[in-house]
């Protein structure tokens, strides 16, 4: 029988379970500060601890480690990472460098059930969630590559393979762990939670956390989007913006409001202007994103001056639009491309 990982318990949880060993709470706070320090994570390295207390957790749980079977690195500098998890499914993660911080993209599924158009990580269909651990593990692996370099994980953005609203007790559980003072401590300022629209679970997100919130819209009618995203037909867009006018900012934040420019889908001045309509009163601003090209999914990015043209408008009403640029395209790591297309047995770096 698989020992329990103690990367899947918050430091509440932590407490709850070493108490059945007779260990008071600030051993619990010692354990788990061990387990997100710098360096692989071992029972023999909780020094503060006596031999007797390390052997019997050693004997009674394990600490979940993950190594990559291969990363692959962009023109742009963006790394895609793929891991293989204990029962051979493979998640992607990616980071994002930029000049004064590093981002890096989680996978909270591996494949998804939501069926997005435009979206590769749809083509695997829904597989499974991931555990607490699962998603913390992509911090660590990474966040310990980068304090080599002398480096850090600066934000955390919940926008890779799989719908984090769908499996959201695991995605609750994990930004606890992350957000741990005692642990990788994390601000909630610093993390981004993106959703296709799982209205229920969005309040609750508000409710149970301080993260950032983004979503993917994508479209202004409801025509368009049930096209694009089947989450509509069951969401529709009047309730999903009647649920963000309800969330529960934090105060000075705003909601993410990501959208994708297709080439003559989505992308024309009405759109721009209905858009516009729609988002009143809630505190947005909207990300522009060039679709990127799949060869499996058919659509393409509008032009440039398309794109300039619709963040004009947006502009024009108020708003605060934002071109993004496309990163690590070159190696599927893009917005919509995460696939986890590693073969079997790919050797790691």
């Amino acid at each position: 029988m698989e020992k329990p990982d103690l990367k899947n318990y918050t430091l509440a949880q932590l407490t709850e379970t070493l108490a059945t060993m007779g260990l008071p709470a600030y051993r619990a706070k010692q354990v788990f500060a061990w387990i997100y320090r710098p360096g692989m994570p071992n029972f023999a390295r909780m020094t503060d601890l006596s031999l007797p207390i390390r052997g019997e957790l050693e004997e009674r749980y394990q600490i979940s480690w993950l190594a990559p079977v291969r990363r692959e690195l962009s023109e742009d500098g963006t790394c895609k990472y793929a891991f293989r998890l204990a029962d051979g499914n493979v998640i992607e993660s990616v980071l994002i460098p930029e000049e004064d911080r590093n981002t890096l993209c989680l996978s909270s599924q591996v494949g998804c059930a939501m069926g997005c158009r435009f979206c590769l990580t749809a083509t695997m269909g829904f597989v499974r969630n991931l555990t607490p651990a699962e998603m913390v593990n992509q911090v660590c692996t990474v966040a310990e590559e980068l304090h080599a370099k002398g480096q850090a994980v600066n934000n955390l953005v919940f926008m890779g393979m799989g719908e984090p609203l769908a499996n959201f007790d695991q995605l609750a559980t994990a930004i606890a762990i992350l957000t741990n003072n005692y642990g990788l401590a994390f601000s909630s300022r610093r993390i981004t939670v993106s959703t296709c629209g799982l209205i229920p679970r969005i309040i609750e997100l508000g409710e149970k956390t301080r993260v950032n919130l983004a979503v993917s819209l994508h479209a202004a009618d409801d025509d368009k989007r049930n096209q694009l995203m089947p989450v509509n037909r069951t969401y529709p867009i009047a309730d999903l913006l009647n649920a963000l006018r309800e969330f529960p900012l934090p105060p000075r934040r705003r909601i993410m409001i990501e959208y994708i420019m297709i080439n003559g889908l989505n992308d024309a001045d009405t759109d721009a202007e209905l858009l516009a309509r729609k988002l009143h009163g809630i505190s947005c601003k909207i990300n522009l994103l060039p679709c990127n090209e799949t060869s499996a999914m058919g659509y393409g990015p509008s032009p440039m001056a398309r794109i300039e043209r619709f963040q004009q408008i947006l502009r024009n009403h108020g708003y605060t639009a934002l071109l993004r640029t496309s990163r690590g395209a070159d190696i599927s790591a893009a917005c919509g491309q995460l696939a986890a297309q590693t073969p079997s047995g790919c050797p790691s770096e």
